[in-house]
């Protein structure tokens, strides 16, 4: 069984340096103390915070800083680009009419990173 994930959570990215937390508005309303996130919470500086310093040389940023390094890898600060939903969702449980995020779901940033759930922020909601 998946964890559902709310307000709160713990995220972390392959390519940032320091974890984030997770925040949902409580426009899918869902009666819990934290809101319950679905996949749709994807937008950054909204739900996804920066992470610290990024290292993927795909953040034109980063590379940017590393070519002018002589091409010794120069981390720039994170500011996600996260386009397409998580995946792969809960799709047996709807929260605001999307499938329910749970903790075994990815997001995909624009620069190559990879987003994962830490700390789903909850224990007692269970997903099926």
């Amino acid at each position: 069984m998946a964890i559902a994930v709310c307000g709160g959570a713990m995220l972390a990215c392959s390519f940032g340096a320091a974890p984030s937390t997770f925040n949902v508005l409580p426009m899918n309303k869902t009666l819990t103390s934290m809101p319950l996130a679905n996949i749709m919470d994807n937008k950054p500086m909204v739900n996804i915070m920066p992470f610290g310093m990024c290292s993927c040389l795909g953040n034109p940023t980063v590379a940017a800083a590393t070519s002018a390094a002589m091409g010794v890898l120069t981390p720039m600060p994170c500011m996600p680009v996260t386009t397409a939903p998580w995946v792969p969702g809960a799709p047996t449980v709807l929260i605001g009419g999307q499938p329910a995020l749970d903790n075994n779901c990815k997001l995909m940033c624009n620069w190559g990173g990879v987003i994962q759930i830490t700390n789903p922020g909850t224990t007692n909601i269970m997903v099926p």
